[in-house]
């Protein structure tokens, strides 16, 4: 049976580029569903989208993550392909991001930009920051990962349906990568092309601020897969300050039977105590991840196999 496979173009005042883009996914996916989902545009972008054959789907609540989760809930198709509306990724790459799902490789396939994209394409900071979490990331998932925020990419529903989204911004693509890799699923690679942004087309991403957030994304999500490296780091932290802070007191008692640095010695005593705490919330916070990575793995086979058709 063939597979049933929907475009998906979340989009924000894209008037002079949406209309080219749907085009060109239609001609390059002529048996695909064109869906754009409509953050609430103060432009034509739903308009012309819906002129040129496009599905339009309006979002009211603001930011891109509220798209995708909306997308990533109603639309109905074996593989998802999510590309933004800029005109800034050729949808004659589409087939090759499909392909490795077809093939039964993967069930995540992200375009990667660094390797072929223009060199007005990417602000100097964005490659900076892009390369920068790419390394923490691969770290801290150890995976080996290369471009973790692009914005085209294909999935399976059965992903859609078992992977949370709840970014509200531009570090949704984070996210997405992050709570593919920590539930298990299998990220393909493919080298894609990367262009400027045509002129009268302008970015919403702002650096420093969807910089920021992708880090607390980052942060927030590795204190939840690995709670054993994250507060076991924190333990041990905590552990050489305390006894750093109660190393002269302890002395002191060793060298005259007494003490005279109470209070670092209090400050030390806290302080291994908080260790003990950290350490111990890593242990109960990973004993709580395996039961529920059992339970989901259970609710999974329950609810049938990861591809149709």
């Amino acid at each position: 049976m063939q597979a049933k496979i929907a475009v998906l173009i979340p989009c924000f005042n894209e008037e002079p580029t949406i209309g080219k883009v749907v085009d060109d996914f239609r001609r390059a996916l002529p048996e695909a569903t064109v869906y754009v989902f409509d953050n609430m545009s103060t432009d034509r972008t739903a308009e012309i989208a819906a002129e040129h054959g496009a599905t339009v789907q309006r979002v009211k609540l603001q930011g891109k993550g509220q798209v995708v989760a909306k997308m990533m809930e109603t639309v109905s198709a074996d593989i998802h392909l999510m590309v933004d509306g800029d005109d800034t990724y050729p949808a004659e790459d589409a087939l090759r991001l499909i392909q490795p799902i077809l093939d039964d490789e993967a069930d995540m396939v992200v375009g990667t930009r660094l390797e072929q994209h223009s060199d007005e394409a990417f602000r100097p900071l964005h490659v900076i920051g892009n390369r920068l979490v790419r390394g923490l990331i691969n770290v801290v998932f150890r995976c080996g990962l290369t471009d973790i925020m692009s914005g085209y990419r294909a999935y399976t529903a059965y992903l859609a349906r078992n992977v949370p989204v709840t970014a509200v911004g531009f570090e949704v693509e984070t996210e997405l990568t992050l709570q593919t890799l920590y539930h298990g699923f299998v990220i393909k690679e493919v080298p894609v092309h990367y262009r400027q942004r045509p002129e009268g087309s302008e970015s919403k991403l702002r650096t420093f601020r969807d910089g920021s957030r992708v880090l607390w994304t980052i942060f927030n999500i590795f204190r939840s897969a690995r709670p054993i490296t994250f507060f076991g780091s924190l333990a041990i932290l905590w552990m050489l300050l305390g006894a750093l802070a109660a190393m002269p007191g302890i002395l002191q008692y060793i060298d005259h039977r007494k003490v005279e640095s109470f209070p670092l010695l209090f400050v030390g005593v806290g302080l291994v105590i908080l260790s003990f705490i950290s350490a111990s919330i890593g242990i109960l916070l990973h004993a709580m991840n395996v039961r529920i990575k059992e339970i989901t793995s259970l609710m999974r086979k329950a609810g049938g196999p990861r591809r149709s058709g």
